[in-house]
């Protein structure tokens, strides 16, 4: 079954005391009915959804499972309620609760991070970041941030990117030899190229990014420092990773990932830039955040601020580093050696096989994580010569290092079935999995 606090089904006349005439019409029957009977079509979706998570082992660095509280929050009657601008300076009426619920969400992210000032309304990673483009640069100006081959995100300045098509876009990538940021090179380029703006962060770094490096270049070159924490907000909240905040003159997150909270994100900055960051969001790029979803993040921000969520930060890097581990026994080659945190980059070129085969042939097997470009990889980008694994997912289903080696024998068994191509193989596997996943419950669903 579903979501375990929703209420039985019941006929729209026992929902509220209501005239017998319009109970019983066609539109307000269709307001009330439950989503079984209004689009059973979905309901089947979702429950298969429900099933497809619980069975399987998600490992794709960017998902999680959000708790039964923050999912209740995201399915919320504030989805209704349409909100413009900020709390205490709406452009509707009737915005005292909502007002409230915005500024939980504000306080508790800047206490939770030890920002001056936060803003919880961007829908998304990638409009949190141009937010902060319209905030700092006109178009032209020049951006450093990391190659997207090399671990960086579409939006720091790929040409493919709105941040690329508007803005003079220069890259930094990893040494080969390392697989690691060398700060030596982004000084180097910094200082000949003299952007606005450097970014930090990425999509696939598996080490600890040195916030304070890239801050001294930074300074050296009178650029405005830009830290996208999206992949380790939830290590950063948990003491698992180093802060930029204090550092970074902006840091922007989304609210799922290692964080565990709805689809969203958040900006954090210092009394000196508030204004030209909220501005940027609204009007710069939003109308009406998303109520709901605001809510949710409030929600996620509490749970993030307990001591269980600091221990849950914490295992999440003790398994990837035992997966990391169990991975190398098997012979596989990882990015940079290994990781300091929640994401592992395997380079299948020693295995003789692309990442994209390999990734179909493990979701076949009953494990899901995404195919991705190594640094310096020879492959095209949809059909690469890597994984990328991450281990949030599992560890808030309960399993810890034991439950990772594992998996990273199953890893290791599917990845040769597929080179051999024996179908039959990954279903014996799936079927391993099925049965063990058993013992690790998922939030918001019941089996």
């Amino acid at each position: 079954m579903l979501g375990t606090s929703r209420p039985p089904a019941r006929s729209p006349c026992e929902i509220m005391p209501i005239s017998e005439e319009h109970c019983m019409s066609d539109a307000y029957e269709a307001l009330t009915a439950s989503l079984a009977a209004a689009d059973p079509e979905i309901e089947r979706l979702i429950e298969a959804e429900g099933r497809r998570e619980s069975e399987k082992i998600r490992l794709i660095a960017s998902e999680n499972y959000v708790s039964q509280a923050v999912m209740d929050a995201t399915g919320s009657i504030l989805t209704n309620k349409y909100s413009e601008g900020y709390a205490g300076k709406r452009y509707y009426e009737g915005q005292q609760l909502i007002d409230q619920v915005e500024q939980l969400a504000v306080d508790r992210a800047k206490a939770l991070f030890g920002a001056d000032h936060a803003n919880v309304q961007p829908y998304s990673g990638s409009p949190a970041n141009l937010a902060v483009y319209m905030a700092f640069l006109s178009p032209g100006d020049k951006v450093l941030g990391m190659g997207l081959p090399a671990g960086g995100h579409l939006t720091h300045g790929a040409k493919v990117s709105a941040t690329g098509k508007w803005f003079d876009a220069v890259h930094y990538g990893v040494r080969r030899d390392t697989g690691r940021v060398d700060l030596d090179e982004v000084a180097e380029i910094a200082r000949a190229e003299r952007p606005k703006m450097i970014i930090c962060g990425g999509t696939a770094i598996p080490r600890t990014v040195d916030f304070a490096g890239f801050k001294a270049i930074a300074d050296e070159v009178g650029a405005v420092l830009m830290a996208d924490i999206a992949h380790i907000a939830g290590l950063v909240a948990g003491g698992a990773h180093p802060t930029p905040v204090g550092l970074a003159d902006v840091v922007t997150t989304t609210t799922h990932k290692t964080l565990r909270g709805p689809r969203g994100a958040m900006i954090l900055t210092n009394e000196e830039h508030a204004k030209a960051i909220d501005k940027a969001v609204f009007p710069g790029l939003q109308g009406g955040p998303h109520n709901h979803t605001t809510a949710a993040i409030a929600v996620a921000l509490r749970e993030a601020a307990k001591d269980s969520f600091k221990a849950y930060a914490a295992q999440i890097v003790k398994n990837a580093k035992a997966l990391a581990a169990g991975l190398t026994a098997r012979g596989f080659d990882l990015v940079s050696g290994g990781t300091d945190n929640h994401l592992i980059l395997v380079d299948l070129t020693s295995k003789d096989i692309p990442g994209k085969p390999a990734a179909k042939a493990l979701d076949a097997a009953g494990i899901e994580l995404n195919f991705n470009s190594v640094p310096f990889d020879q492959r095209k980008p949809f059909d690469p010569s890597g994984l990328r694994i991450g281990t949030s997912s599992v560890t808030t289903r309960g399993m810890t290092e034991g439950d990772m080696d594992l998996i990273a024998g199953w890893i290791d068994r599917a990845v040769a079935a597929a080179k051999d191509g024996k179908d039959a193989e990954l279903d014996v596997i799936a079927g391993e999995i099925r049965e063990h996943t058993k013992s690790f419950p998922i939030p918001g669903w019941k089996a």
